[in-house]
């Protein structure tokens, strides 16, 4: 990349033909791009991810049948043909959306290994510039992992709609509605799920004690759920190992199960898999055969779960264990249950245990309870996976994200998500107490995940992979077409429980929104207020600023200029550290940064200053280091820009330019703002000496001590805002921001190295 420069500054022409890689250290460009856990390896290793993946993925598709039929014939049975219908519906609808949509469509659209709705999101945002914060930088896209690529002029396509969606700030809005509109519904999957799944489990007992009350059953649940979201601290690793053993069980049960119906029963019921039956029900049943479908949806309840969990395994070991596992055995229950009901119809309100051969029944029983137990599990996974990307991408509440597994970045725990959708799960099952309504408000939220990955893998398939034209517009039209047809159904129950995953969304979304609003705006005042590095000198001077013992790291959100609270700092406390960092954590929409392109520095006023700039980059999987870890880490690197920088500079005033070659180091990619800097700080040739008595001054500072400055920033909003403006920042984001984690306990910072410096920002 050659330095675009203004002519009447020669004393720079030279930097010209300087390629310089953008990233922490020289040798940068020898880190080989990182991959993905399990995206590369043996075939062992792929068939393990497939095992595990059955314990964590399939547990909600697998135990749909515990109530798929009763959501669909709640009044009963009124032609035996509609049973056929219904059993094509669900077949094609299990084809369709589970296998030809997501396993081999949607799966692809990931984001360097992770999935869900704000992994399509990251994706967009880094083909067009739709995020909300203006801090993408040109340096970003040289990250290993970012995967960028500039449209080809051919592809006029792709680049109208990047303009378009650059252009317009509805488009951006939009664009963020629907992603945490689905990120929202996905969180109500997660709470819905182990409530119908445990409730239509632990129901059948009812078949061998019909004594039990709804209320006991109710109550029977209760402490089952308890245990589900107990266990969920000991990660997806450990939870998968432990339930694939038991899921696989119940997979080989109802396939089993499904047999012996089939063959004791009626065979005949495999002639479903002739779409007429569908047209036939349709003609039959009209309106009430379209309202049926909102309990034919439920066949493919956590489906979604698929994609938000794909950051735990990979898209190889998804579909084999999907095509292998899960779609021939729920293939075979469902058939197998048609078969029972051809002859039984009175017992479709029960039909899975009724169904169950008598000597079968206890085991099947006992394994149904554990698999309704890991059917929550995809979706809870999931969920954490989503909001932990939110949460990175400044869409979410500061939590505590806690990574489970040293072996695979991709699984992460939510300690305060966990116990909010735990208890919301409880309330909900103790509340409606049936799964019937439950099963009306659990279907909006399962087809409105569903229309809004069809509507970003449409944007993704446009601007990223670009595909042909038809290609897309069949995509787009299917299976648009069918979700709503099933969404235009279930919202007819919207009054018998289906209100309920638009109350939980509207309130969650309210909170993202909230956050993200006053973050964006809280952005946009610092970049309206900082301070430009070429005023640092004077600044120090007119306030008489004493540099004191230590290393000084000033936290904030900005990756250029200097922030306000510096001002406010050597207001007040006219002294700053002798070597001094301004720090910002910033998170790319890219799953993981290589530890080698971690950090970019920039000099802040002449060398003798040692102030710097710093920015450390995450991806949204990526945790933080241990506060030692990172200290040394920072520091280490800070010594190699030094060096670099002198060697640069010696270059640049000798006319000696060099080209980076395999193997060779290669230095660092310079703006005009930084070569400025450099002129001032770096002029002439240095020696070696110098460097070295610099990086002896650092090592020196760094045993008298590091201190963590962070703005404690009180954000009001402006006196002339609306009433509306004022609740919601006054009220609604001041309550979130004094009642969730501190940023401090975010950024691991010890607390008796931590400086607090008060301001308030009016927004």
């Amino acid at each position: 990349m050659s330095l675009e420069v203004d002519e009447d500054r020669p004393s720079i022409e030279t930097t010209k033909q300087l390629k310089r890689q953008d990233s922490l250290y020289g040798d940068a460009e020898k880190v080989s791009r990182a991959k993905h856990h399990g995206s590369e390896g043996s075939w062992s290793r792929l068939f393990q991810l497939a095992f595990q993946s059955v314990g964590i993925i399939y547990g909600d598709v697998g135990t749909s049948p515990l109530y798929t039929l009763s959501g669909t014939f709640p009044d009963g049975i009124k032609d035996q043909d509609d049973l056929l219908g219904v059993l094509s519906l669900i077949l094609y609808t299990l084809i369709l959306i589970p296998m030809v949509k997501y396993v081999f469509i949607v799966l692809y659209a990931d984001d360097n290994g992770d999935g869900g709705t704000f992994a399509l999101y990251s994706l967009i945002s880094r083909h067009a510039k739709v995020r909300l914060i203006p801090n993408q930088q040109a340096e970003d896209a040289m990250v290993s992992n970012y995967g960028i690529e500039e449209p080809s002029s051919q592809l006029r396509r792709a680049q109208w709609l990047k303009e378009k969606l650059e252009s317009s700030k509805a488009a951006k809005i939009g664009l963020f509605t629907i992603t945490i509109l689905g990120t929202s519904m996905v969180m109500g999957d997660g709470t819905l799920t182990p409530a119908i799944s445990v409730l239509s489990a632990v129901s059948g007992i009812k078949e061998k004690v019909p004594s039990l009350t709804e209320t006991q059953i109710v109550w029977i649940s209760v402490p089952i759920l308890f245990v589900l979201f107990s266990v969920q601290r000991y990660g997806t690793d450990k939870v998968g190992y432990s339930f694939a053993p038991i899921i696989t069980v119940w997979f080989v049960l109802i396939a089993g199960i499904g047999m012996y119906n089939l063959a004791v029963h009626e065979i005949g019921v495999l002639r479903a898999f002739n779409p007429l039956y569908i047209v036939d029900y349709f003609r039959r049943n009209g309106k009430e055969g379209w309202i049926s479908l909102g309990g034919v949806i439920l066949c493919v309840t956590g489906t979604e779960g698929m994609f938000a969990d794909l950051g735990h395994f990979n898209i190889k070991a998804i579909q084999i264990s999907f095509n292998t596992v899960l779609f021939p055995s729920v293939t075979l229950c469902y058939m197998g249950q048609i078969a029972y009901l051809r002859k039984f119809p009175e017992d479709v309100a029960d039909s899975f245990f009724r169904s169950i051969p008598a000597p079968m029944f206890w085991p099947t029983f006992i394994v149904a309870i554990f698999s309704a137990i890991i059917a929550s599990q995809a979706m809870l996974s999931g969920a954490f996976a989503i909001l932990s990307k939110a949460l990175s991408l400044g869409c979410f509440p500061s939590v505590q994200v806690i990574h489970t597994s040293k072996s695979y970045e991709g699984q992460v725990y939510i300690p305060e998500v966990n116990f909010l959708m735990g208890l919301a799960s409880i309330i909900v099952t103790i509340t409606f107490r049936t799964t019937t309504e439950i099963g009306n408000a659990y279907g909006i939220c399962v087809v409105t995940v569903f229309s809004i990955t069809t509507h970003l893998t449409t944007i993704v398939m446009l601007l990223v992979w670009r595909k042909k034209f038809i290609f897309i517009f069949l995509f787009y039209i299917v299976f648009s077409f069918i979700e709503l047809i099933y969404l235009s159904s279930i919202l007819t129950k919207f009054v018998q429980g289906g209100y309920l995953p638009f109350c939980f969304s509207l309130v969650l979304m309210a909170l993202m929104i909230t956050w993200h609003y006053v973050h964006v705006n809280k952005y946009w005042y610092e970049l309206d207020h900082i301070i430009p590095a070429d005023e640092v000198t004077a600044l120090l001077k007119k306030h008489d600023v004493r540099r004191i013992p230590g290393v000084g790291l000033l936290y904030s959100s900005l990756v250029q200029g200097i922030p306000p609270v510096f001002l406010r700092l050597v207001q007040k406390i006219p002294s700053v550290h002798s070597v001094f960092l301004f720090m910002s954590i910033k998170h790319l929409p890219i799953p993981h940064v290589a530890p080698a392109e971690r950090f970019l520095f920039r000099q802040v006023g002449p060398r003798e200053h040692r102030m710097f700039r710093c920015v450390a980059r995450y991806g949204y999987c990526d945790m933080l280091e241990e506060p030692g870890l990172f200290k040394g880490f920072l520091m280490e690197r800070l010594k190699m820009f030094i060096q670099d920088e002198a060697a640069f500079e010696t270059n640049s005033a000798t006319g000696d330019s060099q080209s980076c070659s395999e193997g060779s180091a290669c230095p660092i990619v310079h703006s005009e703002e930084v070569i400025d800097s450099l002129v001032g700080g770096y002029a002439g040739n240095i020696s070696p000496d110098l460097v070295e008595k610099e990086k002896q001054f650092i090592d020196k500072e760094m045993e008298r001590g590091v201190v963590y400055l962070m703005g404690e920033v009180n954000i009001i909003a402006e006196p002339k805002s609306s009433t509306v403006k004022k609740i919601v920042v006054d009220y609604i984001y001041t309550f979130l921001r004094n009642n969730l984690t501190d940023g401090e306990k975010v950024l691991a910072i010890p607390k008796d190295e931590l400086l607090k410096v008060g301001i308030t920002y009016e927004i």
